[in-house]
């Protein structure tokens, strides 16, 4: 079963697309700009919370005859202490292993063959608890596609199949996640995965970029910003951990079943009510008995240059703020997309001042949108003799991004329509789109989602100054560049350039 990377900070695109609009006067700005926020697409899915707690979202689409059914739940590093490090992730793994239906199916096999051994003297008790397992039997013949995703933010697993398996599919989430075994011997192959993932991630440059990144930026609390975790967390870890996990936050109240594709809302409903509805929901909100962390704002910029084995030609600078939090400064995220999304366009005047002129090979901007603390990073790629060069341009830029002739009213409103291009052609997909809705509703809740597409045609350029001002122009920051031993002397890169000449 493939796992995929954790999410990395560094992942903003660096292709945009072309600007073709006219600089339009403010009074044509403003009727347009009106317009658009009437017109802006929204996404047409449903939802609805069962008395337990746990919300269903679905998203109907009837083109292809597959759906996607997924858990999502409120767990990832943002909830792990420095002793809990890396086991929302170490949990995933075991999320696909033995649960008690497995078990039970197991010993109604054995039951038939005039086999059953030890395990099974307890199935009738196993049967009145979990009920009908027979949809186990064939299981693997049914064509499911199944795989899990740990972020800072959220944990999802999910299952593609074809539309007459829906429901075969939920009862197998439900069973996974209220019936887990913990074996002991799966338990023990899976820490050495999880380890393996972890000297993979360790034989990359960019993991002590992105490592030296969160130790700075979240330097109070580093461990609620890496779900990978660590060597010494995951082969200490215990089954009564995972129990401790489970008890936590895989609980109804703390979950979402997201279901895409060619299913009918009102059926889904019922399937969820008729399998999950008995999951019993804790009796508190686990985010108020544990409250998240609140990190503390960066008092100084600091640097650090990072020497690792890579390519001596090539240089990877990145500078960190702090961002806005969701439900704190909602306005601010909006105008942060935004905003990344105009100077990621080929032609506006960020890329034009340092691809053009071809300081830097690539560049970027943008914001990861996190409930607790969402990072903003430039990241630019150059050579060791224009290193100092292009991070003096960059910091240049960054000076002039609240100007008024920064970009033009029409590029600002040429980004807001591909933002909700960008959004549809998403759903082309409906079985990846159905993990874009579980990391909107674990990290923002999935009303700030319903509004997405019209709060981001709302945003104006006020809005976009008041983010950076707030959150970029003068504030603490942190400055990285990660080159090769032999580019070092090169480079001749100072922590006094990295963070702009100024120690602010």
């Amino acid at each position: 079963m493939k796992r995929p990377i954790i999410s990395s900070l560094l992942l903003f695109s660096l292709i945009g697309f072309s600007f073709g609009q006219a600089a339009k006067t403010p009074q044509a700005q403003s009727t347009s700009t009106a317009a658009a926020v009437k017109q802006a697409p929204e996404v047409p899915f449903v939802s609805k919370t069962l008395p337990n707690g746990l919300e269903v979202i679905v998203l109907p689409d009837s083109g292809v005859p597959l759906v996607t059914v997924e858990l999502a739940v409120r767990n990832g590093s943002f909830t792990e202490p420095p002793e809990l490090n890396g086991l929302s992730h170490l949990y995933e793994h075991m999320f696909f292993k033995g649960n008690q239906a497995i078990l039970l199916k197991q010993c109604e096999i054995a039951a038939a063959s005039f086999s059953s051994g030890p395990r099974c003297n307890d199935a009738n008790q196993l049967k009145a608890k979990i009920g009908d397992v027979s949809y186990l039997a064939n299981i693997g013949s049914l064509g499911i596609a199944y795989n899990g995703e740990t972020k800072e933010e959220v944990v999802e697993y999910y299952f593609t199949t074809t539309s007459p398996y829906v429901e075969t599919a939920i009862r197998f989430i439900n069973d996974a996640v209220r019936y887990p075994l913990f074996d002991e011997n799966e338990f023990s192959r899976e820490k050495e995965v999880v380890v393996g993932e972890i000297d993979r991630n360790e034989s990359t440059p960019g993991y002590y970029l992105n490592n030296a990144m969160n130790d700075k930026l979240f330097y109070k609390y580093p461990t609620r910003k890496n779900p990978l975790g660590t060597r010494e967390t995951v082969t200490t870890a215990t089954t009564a951990k995972m129990r401790l996990i489970q008890s936590r936050y895989y609980v109804p109240n703390n979950s979402a079943l997201v279901i895409t594709g060619d299913v009918k809302p009102e059926e889904i409903f019922k399937a969820a009510e008729k399998i999950m509805g008995a999951w019993e929901r804790r009796p508190t909100d686990p985010f108020k008995e544990f409250p998240l962390v609140d990190h503390p704002p960066l008092t100084k910029s600091e640097a650090v240059i990072i020497q690792q084995p890579i390519d001596a030609g090539n240089v990877l600078i990145e500078l960190g703020w702090q961002g806005p939090s969701i439900g704190k400064d909602d306005k601010a995220t909006y105008a942060a997309d935004v905003f990344s999304f105009i100077l990621r366009q080929p032609d506006s005047r960020f890329q034009r001042n340092l691809v053009d002129t071809g300081l830097v090979s690539g560049v970027s901007f943008g914001y990861y949108t996190q409930r607790n603390v969402g990072p903003i990073n430039l990241v630019l790629a150059t050579t060791p003799e224009k290193a100092k060069d292009a991070l003096k341009a960059a910091y240049a830029e960054i000076a002039q991004f609240d100007k008024p002739n920064y970009f033009s009213d029409a590029e600002l409103e040429t980004s807001k329509t591909l933002l909700a291009a960008d959004d549809l052609f998403g759903r082309e997909k409906a079985d990846e789109y159905a993990h874009t809705l579980s990391f909107w509703w674990s990290s923002t809740g999935i009303d700030y989602f319903r509004g997405y597409q019209k709060n981001l045609k709302a945003i104006t350029r006020d809005d976009i100054n008041t983010y950076l001002r707030t959150y970029v122009e003068g504030k603490p920051r942190v400055g990285l560049a990660l080159l090769a031993p032999d580019a070092k002397d090169k480079a001749n890169l100072t922590e006094q350039d990295l963070i702009g000449g100024g120690n602010q």
